[in-house]
């Protein structure tokens, strides 16, 4: 019985051993051995197979249990190889350090080390700007996107900036731009911070000597930018939570009175003119809450008010499609009012632009439950409105802690390759579909960074790259504007914890400098300003 070229081959196949082969490898005698072992091995089995001949079962057997040999020997070698040359390059490691500097303090320091011929690693690439204050994190990041092993920023001593307070500025975002990186597993060795003068040649050449030598016992980093670790991802699972005592929502005949209140209201302002729209919300098909925008008297039985209006409004308050209404009605919970001030604060909403119905809260559910975000809340009764609409049944007072500190704390409690194998994970699972943003009252940048591509600050593809810089952007330029209203969260299909992130770094502006966005809109937020006694012991 003679036998087709072609199933014997695919017979063949399928007795081999399925073994993954690396591109490239330094030839060594273990090497070269596995390769005439492969060769030998390999042309037996084409002998074989151009015969197109059913080769004796027992002499197949041979050739498999032959080539299967080979395959391990082969393995064998390529780790020998591998760990050779991992050795070798770990003796021979010379790292990639970008230093951000100072034209007028750090960058002169530098020029005077080079002149005064003192000696120093050639590892640094110095990247020169006007000043420290004009270092976004998004520099720091595209530096480490683009395979950095360390960033080093470097300027003016505090007090003597070209532009007077251009480093004091800088130190601020440092230590909260530092603070994130941490949280999601950097280490902190290849992220690090100086004070050169123009006159501190020495200290240059020593600072560079000891960030070199540090990051050099560090080796390479052992996952790529917007990857896991290749020895395999530990899972980490988060801890479930469980609160000791729950809130409890506004009763169902609260709410009724407070909708039957809204509707009046929401009617008088109409027909008055005090408005050109209203922002509410109101039954969809389906049985869900959603925003609704309320243009006559007549659709304002439209409006209603229960615990699952979980929606912050103030999102839409910089929309033109709204603002074309003229002054803007807004129902808001305390958290939504908190949005509103920052919108103020930064010159994107005038307070005589809206009106602000202020309505009490006891918590929202989601998912069956009370929010996380709720427990913390210290504006149930909001403390800024135009007109406040009031629950019949009291409110609770006291602020209590958030469940999620505990998971915050977790998360710190992990080594930095955990942090960074968990948040990876996350990330991982982004889809760029921007609801994160567009859910964000406080992300209304047009065009946003993420759409601009002179130049291309952050790329588009849909890959641990491009998910890593986009979310590390977006988190850093909430910092100290974020209310917590968790939308971001809520509105991410893939569930990526963004919350944890955000209240990790609310938690260090409120200790770090005693601010919490949203409270007073005549406060400066507290990366446009600064203490001479800020505390930053890491910069060296």
């Amino acid at each position: 019985m003679e036998h087709h070229p072609l199933s014997q081959s695919n017979r063949i196949r399928s007795l081999t051993p399925q073994v993954a082969f690396p591109n490239k490898l330094s030839l060594s005698l273990t090497d070269a051995f596995g390769k005439l072992i492969q060769a030998t091995v390999l042309h037996q089995l084409n002998v074989c197979v151009q015969t197109a001949r059913c080769p004796n079962p027992t002499r197949l057997t041979q050739l498999n249990e032959a080539y299967r040999a080979w395959a391990i020997l082969f393995v064998i070698t390529v780790r020998m190889v591998s760990a050779e040359m991992t050795d070798e390059r770990r003796q021979t490691y010379e790292p990639k350090i970008v230093a951000l500097v100072c034209n007028w303090c750090t960058y002169a320091g530098a020029d005077m080390a080079g002149t005064t011929r003192l000696q120093y690693p050639p590892s640094v690439r110095a990247i020169r700007l006007p000043c420290t204050g004009r270092i976004d994190p998004v520099f720091i990041i595209k530096a480490f996107e683009h395979g950095a092993d360390a960033v080093l920023v470097s300027g003016c001593h505090p007090g003597d900036c070209h532009y007077l307070r251009g480093n004091y500025i800088a130190r601020r975002r440092f230590i909260t731009f530092r603070e994130l990186m941490q949280f999601i597993g950097l280490q902190m060795e290849r992220l690090q911070f100086s004070w050169v003068s123009a006159s501190e040649g020495a200290k240059w050449a020593q600072l560079v000597t000891q960030i070199t030598s540090e990051v050099a016992s560090l080796g390479p980093m052992t996952a790529k930018w917007g990857e896991v670790h290749p020895d395999g991802a530990k899972q980490i699972e988060l801890p479930k939570l469980s609160v000791e005592r729950k809130l409890s929502p506004i009763t169902k005949s609260s709410y009724e009175h407070m909708t039957g209140e809204l509707r009046s209201l929401a009617k008088k302002l109409l027909g008055n003119g005090d408005v050109g729209v209203i922002i509410g919300y109101s039954m969809g098909r389906l049985g869900n809450i959603i925003p609704t925008f309320i243009t006559s008297q007549d659709e304002t039985e439209l409006l209603m008010l229960n615990e699952r209006c979980v929606h912050n409004l103030s999102v839409y308050l910089t929309n033109q499609l709204v603002t074309k209404f003229g002054r803007v009605g807004i129902v808001a919970k305390g958290c939504d009012i908190r949005a509103i001030n920052v919108l103020i604060q930064e010159n994107k909403l005038s307070r005589e632009q809206v009106f602000v119905i202020g309505v009490d809260c006891n918590g929202v559910l989601l998912n069956g439950d009370v929010a996380f975000k709720c427990y913390s809340c210290a504006v149930r009764r909001p403390k800024f409105y135009d007109h406040l609409i009031e629950s019949k049944t009291e409110v609770e007072q006291s602020i209590m802690p958030d469940p999620r500190d505990e998971l915050v704390s977790f998360m710190e409690s992990l080594s930095p390759d955990e942090r960074w194998d968990f948040w990876m994970s996350q990330f991982a699972k982004c889809i760029r579909c921007y609801a994160c943003r567009a859910a964000c009252p406080m992300c209304y940048c047009e065009p946003c960074i993420a759409e601009r591509n002179r130049p291309q600050w952050i790329p588009t593809t849909v890959d641990g790259k491009g998910n890593l810089t986009w979310n590390l952007v977006r988190s850093a330029h909430l910092i100290g504007r974020c209310v917590s209203c968790d939308e971001c969260y809520r509105s991410c299909p893939m569930g990526i914890r963004l919350d944890l992130i955000n209240r990790k770094l609310y938690n260090v502006v409120r200790q770090m400098f005693g601010y919490e966005a949203g409270f007073d809109a005549q406060v400066h937020p507290p990366l446009t300003t600064f203490r001479e006694d800020d505390l930053a012991e890491f910069i060296r």
